[in-house]
């Protein structure tokens, strides 16, 4: 019999859930600035939307807020993006890096200056030029840039072609989508 302790506890991330303004707008802008896949679609106009006590507890949401589309695109060899648009009279603005809760999402890339061309054709704004990693990410030809979509989330451009170096007490190596 297999002991469950045998077994990973996770796989890995499966998807990163957005809210965005706009279903339709952030789709294309992910295509074009990042090569997005569509998967498929939860929710359309064409469904009720997901609404009332149960959604709101399930989910988390504020009381009166409605899911009105769903999505699911992929983004090259990693996880799923679960795109959502809700209607909510309690909106806020997307986190920027300082704040607490989850701030960016980091797309890994081979060629840091195309991916950088075609985010910016897009309608990405950047917030600097393609700069040198931190430690650990340091290694030769490393590049990273940060933009914000045109709805406001926070994305990461980085690349990485000499790997990593690890301290002594690194536990795991740092996981790299496959070319």
């Amino acid at each position: 019999m297999e002991n469950k302790m045998d077994r990973p506890l996770t796989r890995g991330i499966n998807h990163v859930g957005l809210t965005v303004p706009d279903l339709q707008q952030a789709t294309e802008f992910l295509q074009k600035a990042l090569d997005a896949k569509f998967v498929y679609n939860g929710l359309t106009d064409n469904d009720p939307p997901r609404k009332g006590a149960d959604v709101e507890r399930q989910l988390g949401l504020t009381s009166g807020s409605i899911i009105i589309k769903q999505r699911l695109l992929r983004l090259g060899n990693g996880p799923n993006l679960e795109l959502f648009e809700i209607v909510s009279e309690e909106q806020d603005k997307p986190v920027s890096l300082q704040d607490i809760g989850w701030n960016h999402i980091s797309l890994y890339v081979d060629d840091i200056n195309y991916a950088v061309e075609r985010a910016k054709a897009a309608g990405g704004r950047f917030l600097s030029e393609v700069h040198g990693n931190s430690r650990h990410e340091d290694t030769e030809d490393n590049a990273s840039v940060y933009f914000y979509s045109p709805w406001g989330s926070l994305i990461e451009l980085q690349s990485i072609p000499n790997g990593y170096y690890y301290p002594a007490d690194s536990e795991a190596e740092t996981w790299i989508p496959e070319p």
